[in-house]
């Protein structure tokens, strides 16, 4: 079967990376920090995939604006204490390599910071299997399309051979609004009843399934 899809655009935290459940827990320990009750774990999974401060602002629209740096200092304490033991889910590692090997040109669109992406990369081993990586403080964040059209361009891609593979209705949202295809992954940060009305392509319940989809279908 001929390939479908040349340029695979993946998702960082929640879709390569187990770190949806530190994610949450930062956020519920920053808000404590500064004297406000602590959100709920399926709100603050929401706005996972978001860049930081419009996850905050998104989660917590009331605050003042001079609380969100403060908030955002917090948040960073508490995830940056452990983000070098966040492991890759299973299958990612060798996946991703085996991706590469088979031909794809594979990327990265992340709500990640620049520098939080570069220390991922490193701590994974993951870089040099990435042609490119946009991040939410480079361009505009998700659900705007600019990071996987940005993408194209670099990489000189068509986006009609162009998939993007994230777990949040936001990465859903965003290849839809760039006019691409995508598929979700039902193990991360959103709910199958989030990702369903962004119509994906299939939605897959772990990496391995992701792979075998990728190897069947793309």
């Amino acid at each position: 079967m001929p390939k479908q899809y040349d340029l695979l655009i993946f998702d960082w935290d929640g879709t390569l990376m187990d770190s949806a459940g530190i994610i949450v827990d930062s956020i519920q320990r920053a808000c404590e920090d500064i004297g406000l009750p602590a959100p709920g774990e399926r709100a603050s999974r929401q706005i996972i995939g978001l860049g930081l401060v419009q996850a905050l602002q998104t989660l917590l629209p009331d605050l003042p604006t001079d609380a969100y740096p403060r908030l955002v200092e917090r948040y960073r304490h508490h995830y940056l204490g452990r983000d070098a033991d966040i492991p890759l889910f299973a299958g990612v590692a060798s996946g991703v390599r085996d991706l590469h090997a088979s031909g794809f040109t594979l990327a990265v669109a992340t709500g990640k910071s620049r520098v939080g992406l570069e220390r991922a990369l490193e701590a994974s081993g993951l870089g040099d299997w990435f042609a490119a990586t946009r991040c939410a403080d480079q361009t505009h964040s998700k659900p705007h399309p600019a990071m996987v059209l940005e993408l194209i361009d670099e990489l000189d891609a068509d986006p009609a051979r162009t998939l993007v593979i994230g777990d949040t209705s936001h990465d859903l949202l965003m290849a839809s609004n760039a006019g691409v295809a995508s598929l979700g992954v039902t193990y991360g940060a959103h709910e199958v009843d989030d990702l369903q009305p962004h119509a994906p392509l299939a939605l897959l319940d772990s990496f391995a399934g992701v792979h075998a989809w990728l190897a069947a279908n793309a």
